[in-house]
């Protein structure tokens, strides 16, 4: 009989285990991983990324997002190629990217897809305090940090050198620099100007102007127009005046939108959830970040890839797409 007893023991503890590893097993089944690419943990991408997970995690049954640092849309995009992100945001160069142009020539990326509008970075013409700068054409011969390698900027600034009339492997010493880079070549007198992209008030260009080192130079309609032709995500965009520190007058240029990208392969209704989740709780974006304002439906016209079927429901239900 005592046998039997601890026979029958250790066959319910075994049963009960079984039943505990079924259970977990199927929660994590259950479960679908989003792995969100955004920036560097300095920038704003990361941040809001990580909000947004929060969102997700929080108002969608079952839904585990994880945003993840990275160096940036170049990388975001190759993640999501390999499989290795599902979401990601992007600058300009998701245009490129989609049409096979630029670093991705010969390697269109036609499963990206658009979920929303995040907010707009223009273009800064930066020169040292009282340089004798006054167009691009002035930067013949000069030392220009055009952005890093690869970078959505290094593209954005080459295409505007190239607009300009002036040959970017020839004409003038383009300095590879990310934007802390770039400020600190800057005050170290080691470029005569900088052509950077980043949302307005960008940390970067806050430190160059607070320290009184640059001077911000317009960018003139007619060069603008052909940007736009060229790349037409882009759009004309103004700094306001007093913007930063020594910007007296407002200052004329152009800015492409930061767009929140996804697979094609992202399920439909989940896309429609976590499209919806972000409008639902935009104020908790806005927290991290006030850029987040510009996150509006209207603002989808700016987008330059299809949208993502799901997101494309979402934006037909609130009418901002008619049906």
């Amino acid at each position: 009989m005592k046998r039997f007893t601890q026979k029958s023991s250790k066959m319910a503890v075994f049963c009960a285990l079984s039943l505990a590893a079924l259970f977990i097993a199927t929660q994590c089944f259950a479960a679908t991983f989003i792995n969100i690419g955004t920036g560097t943990t300095g920038g704003t991408y990361y941040p809001v990324g990580a909000a947004m997970a929060k969102i997700w995690n929080t108002n969608i049954k079952d839904l585990k997002a994880n945003a993840q640092s990275t160096g940036g849309t170049a990388q975001n995009i190759q993640l999501i190629e390999k499989g290795e992100a599902e979401v990601a945001f992007a600058d300009g160069l998701y245009y490129f990217a989609y049409l096979g142009k630029g670093m991705f020539d010969g390697k269109p990326q036609k499963h990206l897809r658009a979920l929303l509008p995040l907010y707009a970075e223009p273009i800064h013409f930066l020169v040292p305090k009282g340089s004798t700068i006054k167009t691009i054409a002035d930067l013949k011969g000069k030392r220009v940090s055009t952005g890093a390698v690869g970078s959505g900027t290094e593209a954005t600034a080459k295409t505007l050198l190239r607009l300009a009339g002036l040959d970017p492997e020839k004409d003038l010493r383009c300095e590879p620099l990310g934007l802390s880079d770039t400020s600190s070549a800057m005050a170290d007198k080691h470029i005569d100007a900088a052509l950077t992209v980043g949302a307005v008030g960008i940390a970067g260009v806050v430190e160059m102007s607070t320290l009184g080192i640059v001077d911000f130079v317009d960018i003139p309609a007619d060069l603008i127009k052909k940007v736009g032709v060229e790349l037409p995500y882009m759009i004309p965009f103004t700094i306001p005046a007093n913007t930063y520190k020594g910007q007296p007058k407002d200052v004329k240029t152009f800015a492409s939108w930061n767009v929140l990208i996804a697979t094609e392969k992202l399920n439909e209704d989940l896309a429609y959830k976590m499209t919806k989740a972000l409008y639902d709780h935009k104020k908790d974006l806005v927290t991290v970040s006030p850029r987040m304002e510009s996150m509006t439906s209207k603002n989808i016209s700016f987008i330059q890839i299809p949208l993502h079927p799901g997101a494309e429901k979402y934006y037909k239900e609130i009418g901002a797409i008619k049906k």
